[in-house]
């Protein structure tokens, strides 16, 4: 009787195993990346070169005369207008210069007077032939000489005032005036560098390019030459990598290629309201060099380094994975132009690359917007992948 039961269980165990073991194992679903569709649009092609700002103008403040600095009349680093009173200089010494000018032309102008009626009186008497023609003679002579006198007097004067004027020494332009190199009690010179005001709004760039970007400018869209182009043409990217929210244009292009670097100096002019930029800071400057018709554009994600070849994956409308080698070209912001190995519309791989191989189905989702849109400003573009 327990021979039984236990056959009796045996029977239902032995039963569900087999069914399990008939059963086949479920097939894991396919991964799931995420896609962009590969776009087709006009893109502007850019460039950038590490500039050095100055200051539009830049006057070296120095005295017309010799003295010592008895005040110091500026705020250091603050804005200065043109003719603004920056020094004094001890004056007393060219006020007695020019009191003694003065004094000088005073006397021979009496000088002059005296001459003058003497002539007079000569040509009432000689009519009545009272003096000889001789006297009249010399007394026209010394009329003259007197009058000489009187104007080289004037002169002597206008110097001795005028060198009594500089001694309040002003700014020659409006801008910033900088630190203080002639303190009070300084004897400054005609040679002594008192302290230096720069024009900074607008304030001036200068950056190289090299001969062939400049040749590629005159074939193209001329930005590289003042007055040529239709907009404001530069960008300035500063320390911090912010960009600075004015443009710039082209307002130099130097006479020649330094045959040292084979570059050419450029110099171009921002509007800098506020005096934010100042003289001596260095930028990266930015333009757009080429505009590129109908390129094919992948987000950046979507390309995959791999010994040396750009590979990207792409996901075909039966859900199946093929990967391409590709020729990748220029950046534009978040974007990368592809030159070869891609068609429009195609969906690249921009998620799950490493998980998939050639030929395997995958569920392909959309990427987000913020992963295949391209930044509001362009990143350097820098060389082309694969040159």
């Amino acid at each position: 009787m327990n021979k039984w039961k236990r056959t009796l269980v045996l029977v239902p165990l032995l039963a569900n195993a087999a069914c399990r073991k008939a059963a086949a194992p479920a097939a894991p679903p396919p991964p799931a990346v995420q896609v962009a569709n590969v776009l087709q649009k006009d893109v502007a092609i850019y460039r950038e070169w590490v500039g050095s700002l100055d200051g539009f103008v830049n006057a070296d403040i120095k005295p017309q005369v010799e003295g010592y600095v008895r005040k110091q009349v500026y705020r250091e680093g603050a804005y200065v207008r043109q003719g603004e009173l920056m020094f004094l200089i001890d004056a007393r010494n060219y006020k007695a210069v020019a009191d003694q000018a003065r004094s000088t032309l005073d006397r021979n102008s009496a000088a002059l007077g005296k001459a003058q009626l003497d002539v007079k009186r000569d040509r009432e008497l000689i009519a009545s032939q009272v003096i000889p023609a001789q006297q009249l003679d010399n007394d026209l002579a010394a009329e003259r000489e007197a009058a000489a006198t009187v104007e080289t007097s004037r002169a002597t004067l206008a110097q001795a005032e005028l060198n009594h004027g500089w001694t309040q020494v002003t700014s020659p332009i409006a801008g910033i005036a900088g630190i203080a190199q002639a303190q009070v009690g300084t004897l400054a010179s005609t040679s002594t560098v008192m302290t230096t005001v720069s024009q900074v709004d607008p304030i001036k760039v200068q950056f190289n390019i090299s001969e062939t970007e400049y040749l590629h400018s005159a074939e193209g869209n001329h930005w590289a030459e003042p007055g040529r182009g239709s907009e404001p043409a530069l960008e300035l990217i500063l320390d911090d990598d912010s960009v600075y929210p004015r443009r710039g244009t082209v307002v130099v292009t130097n006479r020649q290629v330094n045959p040292q670097t084979g570059t050419i100096a450029l110099q171009g002019s921002f509007p800098n309201p506020g005096n934010v930029l100042r003289p001596g800071q260095y930028a990266k400057v930015r333009a757009a060099v080429d505009t590129r018709k109908d390129a094919l554009v992948v987000p950046q994600r979507a390309i995959n380094e791999l010994q040396g070849a750009y590979l990207i994956g792409v996901v075909a409308p039966d859900g199946k994975v093929d990967i391409r080698t590709v020729r990748a070209g220029e950046q534009v912001g978040e974007l990368w132009v592809i030159e070869e190995g891609l068609h429009p519309g195609e969906k690249a791989i921009v998620e799950g690359f490493a998980r998939v191989r050639p030929g395997m189905l995958v569920q392909a989702m959309p990427a987000p917007e913020s992963s295949t849109a391209s930044a509001s400003e362009p990143a350097p573009a820098g060389h082309a992948k694969g040159d």
